[in-house]
């Protein structure tokens, strides 16, 4: 999921280069959203993953 966040960046930031401010905005919207959503997983994930013994 990081890597369509990094993608959406991209487009973006390209977009906005080439004067496609109606583009850059959708795309640097769906880049925010993706990046809370990874976030949010990773947080879950440290505290719900078991631990496991050590060998």
């Amino acid at each position: 999921m990081l890597s369509w966040t990094l993608v959406f960046l991209i487009v973006a930031i390209i977009a906005g280069i080439m004067g496609f401010t109606g583009v850059a905005g959708v795309a640097t919207g769906i880049a925010k959203v993706l990046f809370v959503i990874f976030l949010i997983l990773m947080i879950l994930s440290l505290f719900f993953t078991p631990a496991t013994p050590p060998l």
